[in-house]
């Protein structure tokens, strides 16, 4: 069923018609009980997408490793140690509008060597979603370096969406939006060249509330030509620590990592953070609510710790203290749990208006229930719950993550993907899994039905979503970095360690590319074909009748300045939490977020499912803690929200006496008449909008009073 969208105010009115494709399992030729409902479907070969992931130079090492079959047995552990990390690279996929057109674009990062692809979406120029890969006209490609995640924002706020490209030993590069098709590669001028680690994933945010947009950059170990710091708990002195880069205006950063507190890791003894900590994914949101953006990362332990005091892998949370300096409070917060945690994904799953998270891990398959992927709930004291994983029992592994209503019933479901090189064999335990949220639960149930495509033979890293065709239903884009055929009839070794009584039990299966030979001690590869990995697009059929709105903010700085207020928050809205209440539905929770995932980011627009509702509420609080409310939203609207400097929540409650209060009422009410005005004036908003958001502005502090 298509959706009748509407386009958001102040863009190109967009119609979008769905490219019809079906394509067959792949691998495994396992077939997926066909139900009613949502389904998504990998349509990327039929809509012009051309990716195919350039291996990194570490494949030489991997392949001298698997030219020396046989190998004895007791030497497999040094082998393991010493074997290449992600020697098909460590891919990334941002989904944004980068110029400006109305529909939705893909960025996806490649191999040295091998240009990086811009795929421009044809959507708003034809009505149907199309791709054209741009990066070499737009000077994106970077080829020099063998990239690795990506994150984008405004970062001069001049309406341009500007982007920085991370790589693995080499220096990330930071591109500018020129606002006529092209960027500039700005990365010496913005004074943050010359750094070489191995990033994983960044994330922009404002950390000081100065509307620019600031970097956090996740970095992981020295030398990926090994795997030593996988295999340690502790005592590994390559690890590097994550950088943090202040937005001096101007395009200009430096790097404030030392000062800003980020470095002050909790538990454990110094001698186990001997220079930073081994992080795969990173994202700047506002966890607690208070009106700044935090920093939440996800650690990977390595090997099990042997005691507490080995402790390292955490998602960590650092507080922000409003001015960018941060505590890490991750053991005050509940979440010193160990693992291998290596996405991240935010929402509001049990809709109780506080942010939770959700984490990838190493899989019950491998690393039993102490490791499966899962949820935490927050709380309004800053505390997050661990309620396991119910009756699910256990969980698949998994890099990238999402949180997203794909059904559009208004609560918050969980997508992820990924599957593991071992070294000596192949896990293949994650089909693409999607948990579906009855009633806004958090009690989350597996939707294997909707994900037509089975995605097992795919590594899978990046992960992000946004409604790519216009039909009011968020998809799926993965980008994998090789992908495996078994050259044998010989049936996957099932569920290590035998049956774990999960659902994933029937799909989680393991490829050994090793088997006994007839002289003791010795194994031998069975070869199956690797290829270079891909982007596939899981389109969402939404075929369920359910309704959504799009709600895209619009940070007012450079845009609303009178005497009454002048905006503060960053263009993009970056680190803004929206709020949706359908009329008589649970109010739903999406934080506006600079980069998540794994290496990966979302689109801006945050979806909210209605169900089968006419409309609803939207409530934003912006990064500073101000409030704007917007009433009456109605089904299938897709609206850019822009910051109005006034909060009916500040204004009422500051008012004491009967004078006061008159006084407070009569500046909120021309604060908004003027900060709509200059909107109208900038050409950000018509005259007939400004005036639906004047009545709603006086209709949320009449009712706040």
């Amino acid at each position: 069923m298509k959706r009748n969208g509407k386009s958001f105010v102040g863009g190109m009115k967009v119609r979008a018609q769905v490219a019809g494709a079906v394509l067959l399992l792949a691998g495994t030729g396992a077939a997926w009980a066909q139900q009613g409902g949502v389904t998504f479907e990998n349509v990327a070969g039929t809509v012009g997408i051309d990716y195919e992931r350039t291996p990194s130079p570490r494949k030489a090492v991997r392949d001298a490793i698997d030219a020396s079959a046989p190998i004895p047995a007791d030497q497999q552990a040094q082998i393991q140690l010493f074997s290449p990390q992600k020697e098909h690279g460590a891919p990334g996929v941002a989904l944004f509008d980068y110029d400006n057109d109305g529909d939705v674009d893909i960025y996806v990062t490649n191999g040295p060597g091998t240009p990086n692809s811009l795929f421009r979406n044809q959507l708003a120029q034809t009505g149907t979603m199309g791709f054209t890969d741009v990066a070499q006209t737009a000077g994106v490609t970077a080829t020099a370096q063998d990239s690795s995640g990506v994150c984008y924002g405004d970062i001069d706020n001049d309406g341009y969406e500007d982007f920085y490209v991370l790589g693995t030993g080499v220096p990330n590069v930071l591109y500018h939006n020129e606002g006529d098709g092209t960027f500039t590669d700005i990365t010496a001028s913005a004074k943050m060249a010359g750094r070489s680690r191995h990033a994983a994933g960044c994330s922009m945010g404002d950390i000081n509330g100065d509307g620019l947009l600031d970097i956090i950059v996740a970095n992981t170990y020295d030398n990926w030509n090994e795997r030593e710091a996988v295999f340690s708990s502790s005592g590994y002195t390559g690890l590097e620590p994550n950088d943090l880069f202040l937005n001096r205006g101007g395009n200009i950063f430096s790097n404030v990592s030392v000062g800003s507190g980020i470095r002050n890791l909790v538990g454990g003894p110094p001698s186990i953070y001997p220079g930073g900590s081994y992080t795969w994914a990173v994202a700047m949101v506002d966890y607690d609510q208070d009106g700044d953006v935090d920093i939440i990362w996800a650690d990977t332990q390595g090997a099990p710790p042997a005691d507490r005091s080995q402790e390292r892998g955490y998602i960590r949370i650092f507080r922000n203290d409003g001015t960018g300096h941060f505590a890490d409070v991750t053991r005050a917060a509940g979440m010193d749990k160990w693992g291998a945690w290596m996405g991240l994904a935010f929402g509001d799953f049990n809709c109780d208006g506080n942010l939770d998270l959700f984490g990838t891990n190493l899989g019950v398959y491998m690393g039993g229930a102490v490791q499966n992927s899962r949820w935490f709930l927050g709380s309004a004291n800053g505390k997050f719950t661990d309620p396991g994983v119910g009756a699910l029992v256990g969980t698949p592994f998994g890099w990238g993550a999402v949180s997203l209503d794909y059904d559009n019933d208004g609560a918050q479901d969980l997508a992820w993907f990924g599957d593991d090189d071992v070294v000596f064999f192949f896990a293949a335990d994650n089909p693409g899994t999607l948990l579906h949220n009855p009633g806004c639960t958090a009690k989350f149930t597996w939707d294997q039905a909707a994900m037509k495509t089975d995605h097992r033979l795919r590594e899978v890293h990046g992960v992000a979503t946004a409604d790519l065709n216009g039909d009011g239903y968020d998809d799926l884009v993965t980008v994998s970095n090789f992908k495996y055929t078994p050259t044998h009839q010989r049936p996957f070794i099932t569920a290590i360690g035998g049956p774990t009584g999960s659902p994933f039990d029937s799909v989680s299966v393991f490829e050994n590319v090793f088997t006994s030979r007839l002289q003791p001690g010795f194994l031998t590869y069975l070869n199956p074909v690797v290829s270079n990995g891909d982007l596939a697009i899981d389109l969402n059929s939404g075929n369920n009748g359910n309704a959504s709105v799009g709600i895209k903010p619009l940070g007012g700085i450079g845009l609303v300045a009178n005497r009454y207020a002048a905006g503060k928050v960053n263009r993009d809205g970056i680190g803004a939490t929206v709020r949706f209440t359908p009329d008589g539905g649970h109010t739903a929770l999406k934080p506006v977020l600079g980069g998540a995932s794994y290496g990966s980011q979302d689109s801006r627009v945050v979806r909210f499912g209605l169900g089968t509702a006419a409309k609803g509420t939207v409530d934003i609080l912006w990064p500073g803690g101000l409030h704007n409310r917007l009433y009456d939203v109605a089904a299938d609207e897709n609206l850019t929200v822009p910051e109005i400097p006034c909060d009916f929540t500040r204004s009422a409650a500051k008012a004491q006496s009967a004078v006061e209060k008159k006084q407070a009422k009569f500046k909120y009410y021309q604060c908004v008449k003027e900060s709509l005005k200059d909107l109208v004036k900038q050409g950000v908003i018509s005259k007939s909008y400004s005036d639906r958001l004047e009545a709603s502005a006086g209709r949320a502090r009449q009712e706040f009073e």
